[in-house]
């Protein structure tokens, strides 16, 4: 039998090896052969009446554990047998903790040593209390956020709105032992960051992989973030096709915006803020990426996020939060419903990367912007002059193009293509999106 979760072979005994039972003990348990090499061949070991005696005896010693140690013999060779139970309680060797994982140990440090204490003692990372913080030091626009979103929800009435501050953070389960969580921290503080690193999301529009032309910011509570991210994201940053029946103006973006809504959730709920880093969206012109640190259960992987599977938020607090402001679904059904809506919208699903701390979603639709101009260009042909199709035309090709491009392009000279510019603007076909250096044009549809 081969080396696997719960069976390592070592032909001969090392105390190092005492890091190799640390690491059974606090994964799934399992068994050690001595005197058996990498392959599985029996090569026995001399000295194991020795080791049945003193092997035992520094296990307990050193992790105040108890194994069981047997002998056994293949074609008249020993080896020792030692068997490791699993520990409900976090095992350490001289301060260090091991991690059996696959056929190797790890040791654990940093976030991932505090994942691991935090699950042996039956915490989660947002039920952590936090000291000398208390509700009169949180936000108020957040709470309004909440006591709105919830009641526009319906899954708190607004009977139960007129609770009282503490009150209403008690209903949410948001406190432990008096002391707020994390959660309530990084729910409702203005500025979570003091106690959390990393609690923020950051946007920035790409015209390549290496060339991004404008960035932006969020921080605040997670209440706040949530709702100005996708607001961000849908009046800076993604161009729409605008049409018009009658007098009623019609937006067309290019991704479907409760789709592109429950992916940002999603990604706030289920965010490793142990990590520190902040949640990332790269948006192109083409194609918008979400990326956020995660702690995914044993084994799953991209396909296994799209299957029915249970919901299994790394952050439970903070996802009761946003389910009962009607922000998110309990049921682990948001990756559904994004596929869902992306293929009712008749773009593709998105795709999901699934990496060993993080996660990157990517929505996508083809030749937006082209598709875009040829259909202006098709509606306007009568309306405007002919240096103003080609402008039309240039933009289409590069909406990041400037007025002295345009006008070394076409032979026009930069007064009057600043002329043609305005005539434009003035007939709502084009507009200037983002800031003044940096920004990127929007060819609109009349």
């Amino acid at each position: 039998m081969a080396e696997n979760q719960n069976i390592e072979y070592k032909e001969s005994w090392r105390d190092e090896y005492l890091k190799w039972i640390c690491g059974f003990a606090n994964a799934q348990g399992g068994t050690l052969y001595i005197g058996i090499d990498d392959k599985g061949n029996t090569v026995g070991v001399k000295n194991a009446k020795k080791l049945m005696e003193d092997i035992p005896n520094k296990v307990r010693d050193t992790m105040g554990i108890v194994v069981d140690i047997d002998l056994s013999q293949t074609d008249g060779k020993d080896v020792v047998v030692i068997t490791v139970p699993v520990h409900d309680y976090p095992v350490n060797y001289r301060g260090e903790y091991h991690y059996r994982s696959g056929s190797t140990k790890q040791l654990l440090q940093g976030a991932a040593l505090t994942r691991f204490l935090l699950k042996k003692t039956g915490k989660t990372w947002d039920s952590v209390p936090i000291e000398n913080v208390s509700e009169d030091d949180l936000d108020k626009e957040s709470f309004d956020i909440f006591r709105r979103e919830a009641v526009r929800s319906g899954r708190m009435s607004e009977k139960d709105l007129k609770l009282t501050r503490k009150q209403l953070l008690e209903s949410l389960n948001l406190y432990d032992d008096g002391k707020l969580k994390r959660a309530a921290i990084l729910l409702f503080h203005r500025n979570p960051e003091k106690w959390i690193t990393g609690s923020w999301v950051k946007i920035g529009y790409f015209l390549n992989d290496a060339d991004i032309r404008y960035q932006d910011e969020i921080h605040g509570s997670l209440m706040m973030q949530a709702e100005r991210t996708i607001d961000l994201l849908y009046t800076k940053y993604l161009i729409a096709e605008i049409s018009y029946d009658n007098i009623t103006r019609i937006e067309h973006y290019p991704y479907p915006k409760d789709a592109v809504r429950e992916a940002i959730f999603n990604a706030l709920i289920h965010q490793d803020f142990a990590a520190g880093i902040p949640i990332q969206i790269s948006v192109y012109s083409n194609k918008l990426y979400i990326s956020n640190d995660c702690v995914f259960p044993d084994s799953w992987t991209a396909e296994t996020l799209k299957q029915k599977h249970r919901s299994l938020p790394h952050n439970p607090d903070i996802a009761n939060t946003f389910f009962r402001a009607g922000f998110i679904e309990s049921w682990g059904r948001g990756i559904e419903k994004i596929c869902t809506l992306c293929k009712n919208y008749e773009i593709p699903e998105p795709e999901y990367t699934v990496h060993s701390g993080d996660i990157m979603l990517m929505f996508s639709v083809q030749n937006h912007v082209k598709k875009v101009t040829e259909k202006v260009t098709e509606k306007v042909t009568e309306k405007v002059t002919e240096k103003q199709n080609m402008i039309l035309d240039e933009i289409g090709k590069n909406n990041f193009v400037t007025a002295k491009q345009l006008s070394e392009t076409l032979n026009i000279s930069l007064r009057k293509t600043k002329e043609n510019i305005s005539k434009l603007k003035a007939k709502g076909l084009i507009r200037r999106v983002g800031p003044a250096k940096g920004g990127h044009w929007e060819v609109m549809k009349k």
